[in-house]
């Protein structure tokens, strides 16, 4: 018994002290993955740039040098944003050393605002005499063809499906399984349009609902194939032909009628690649990841001058307090944008916005630093995938308005949701409750019964308020009167096109407009741009959010695509408060 206890301990000692030496490895590991990220690299001659499209590219690319970590097999992928994207594009067209691109498609949506960004962008390379090749060995999703439209070349493998059959919106609806379990929701809002209560309250659509569905995803669609048609040279209305016949879930039927340029195998597409950047067959190709050339010198660098442009990314859901780097903090972006208003240096601010709403009092604190930072200075929204409902109200107040034709926005109206458990506590598990108050309504708001007459006065008055001040500031902002925003408004989806059209919009254009629009309003020609908010030190990230980080990828393993309904159930626990937000999660496919 005497040696049991002895190996035993022994061994306990011994993992703990391997766990330790693992830990100390680990970190060490990692912190030279963060010591070598700021070194510059240099590319070989006839190289490639590659752009992995089909994954969830944000609007800001992290410093976080765990973002691109897998923890289960210990590769290393980081994802760039799109203004790392859009920088490298433009980079790489006046860089002798790179030849082309390749476009390498994937199977998840990044937005249609954002894939139409880099579109531009690859566009805009081509001018420069190089080529651009899309290559796709799976599918080829709808969003990652219309990306690919601006290809000098589509290929496809032979036995791959190109994805081309139009848009669809689906909604879920709760009422009747919430019933089921005892659970009545109690709605308060504003706006005939509010779509976000509906799956709460009904089993199917409005018409109301269903109209502006038809609308916003009819406008994004005319956008979408009216491009393509250009690009491909195939009337708008042979396309629709082919997106009703699902004419591309055949590769050989997707080149007979010219969605594709031709079937090819890897090795036939890389010999292809090598053939165009004057390298030899018996040579390799030398393919470079955006990650490793945004560590390229850029020459287009400006260092001479202080005028500078502040450009705010304002990315996830309208949060209190200070949120996190995956939702926008009410009083954090605040504290952001009113120090930068301060500044001198700052000659302009450039806010994208890429949120669905969120919080209506944590929106209102953001949207009076914008309009304090509008009296001293040019201030320009970027709209990104989404800015709509708290995402418009941010906007609102702003010198000027871009949006992509496909972003959604509008969605003026304010609603509020309370959770009536009673019968489930009751009926279903058998709890009951019983409550003293010192006053006649002390218990308000409670989810363990419904609502009186009275506090359903109280909540709706509350509502019509804030909706009255969205309203109005809208209405200052756009320089519209009261009925004229009432009119469009009502928790209305439109798309960027739509937008424009009624006066919520200014211009259609990206990222690189909204910058290049703020410096023209502020008259300056030579500016530095300063991307906020600042990122926390890489070496604190690193200590600081270790554990979670390896929670987080080893979900995103085992989840993949499902991964983003978990990131939705996550969000649901920030809604707090009344919400000036998105009717439910708007997925355009």
């Amino acid at each position: 018994m005497k040696d049991f206890f002895k190996y035993t301990l022994a061994t306990i000692t011994g993992i703990i002290l391997a766990s330790i030496i693992f830990f100390i490895i680990l970190i060490a590991a990692l912190s030279a993955i963060v010591a070598s990220g700021d070194k510059p690299v240099t590319v070989s001659e006839n190289s490639v740039l590659v752009l992995n499209a089909g994954i969830m590219i944000p609007d800001r690319g992290t410093e976080n040098p765990l973002a691109g970590l897998d923890f289960t097999d210990m590769s290393f992928n980081p994802t760039p944003g799109l203004n790392e994207i859009l920088r490298n594009i433009r980079k790489a067209s006046a860089d002798s050393k790179i030849k082309g691109i390749l476009i390498e498609n994937g199977l998840i949506p990044s937005g249609w605002a954002t894939t139409g960004e880099i579109r531009e962008a690859l566009l805009e390379f081509r001018d420069s005499g190089k080529f651009v090749i899309s290559y796709t060995d799976y599918l080829l999703t709808q969003q990652c063809y219309y990306l690919s439209t601006a290809a000098d070349k589509i290929y496809v493998n032979p036995d791959a499906m190109v994805e081309f059959k139009g848009l669809s919106s689906e909604v879920i609806f709760f009422k009747n399984a919430l019933e089921k379990l005892g659970i009545e929701v109690q709605v308060t809002r504003h706006g005939k349009f509010k779509g976000a209560v509906e799956p709460f309250i009904l089993d199917k659509l409005s018409e109301e609902n269903k109209e502006q569905i038809k609308d916003y995803t009819g406008s994004i669609w005319k956008h979408v194939i009216e491009t393509i048609s250009e690009a491909r040279g195939i009337p708008v209305e042979k396309l629709s032909t082919l997106a009703d016949n699902l004419a591309g879930n055949i590769a050989a039927s997707a080149w007979d009628n010219n969605l594709v340029d031709g079937l090819l195998f890897r090795d036939q597409m890389i010999d292809t690649l090598k053939t165009l950047a004057g390298v030899e067959k018996d040579k390799d190709l030398k393919l470079v990841s955006m990650t490793k050339y945004g560590k390229v010198h850029d020459p287009a660098t400006v260092f001479s001058t202080k005028n500078r442009i502040s450009v705010i990314y304002a990315e996830g859901n309208i949060v209190m307090d200070k949120g996190n780097e995956t939702n926008i903090g009410g009083r954090h972006y605040a504290e952001v944008i009113r120090k930068e208003r301060l500044d001198t240096a700052v000659k302009a601010i450039v806010l994208r916005v890429n949120s669905p709403g969120g919080n209506a009092i944590a929106s209102d604190e953001i949207w009076r630093e914008i309009t304090l930072a509008k009296k001293t200075k040019p201030v320009v929204i970027s709209m990104g995938n989404y800015a709509a409902s708290g995402g418009y109200y941010i906007s609102c107040p702003a010198t000027k308005i871009y949006a992509s034709p496909v972003t959604i926005s509008g969605s003026i109206g304010v609603f509020g949701l309370l959770p009536n458990a009673g019968k489930l506590m009751e009926k279903k598990l058998g709890l009951n409750t019983e409550t003293v108050n010192t006053n006649m309504n002390s218990d308000f708001p409670s989810v363990f019964r419904p609502m009186n007459t009275y506090e359903k006065e109280v909540m709706q008055l509350s509502i019509e308020k804030i909706y009255s001040e969205f309203v109005d500031k809208v209405a200052s902002g756009r320089e519209m009167t009261y009925t004229e925003v009432d009119n469009i408004g009502q928790g209305r989806v439109w798309s960027g096109s739509g937008a424009m059209k009624i006066g919520l919009v200014d211009e259609i254009g990206g990222l690189k407009d909204a910058i290049k629009g703020a410096a023209e309003l502020a008259s300056i020609d030579k500016y530095k741009v300063k991307e906020l908010p600042e990122l926390e030190d890489p070496y604190t990230r690193l200590l600081t959010q270790l554990s979670g980080d390896v929670r987080m990828s080893i979900l995103k393993k085992e989840l993949g695509e499902a991964m983003v309904y978990y990131k939705r159930l996550i969000e649901l626990k920030e809604l707090s408060g009344i919400q000036a937000r998105l009717p439910y999660f708007i997925d355009i496919r």
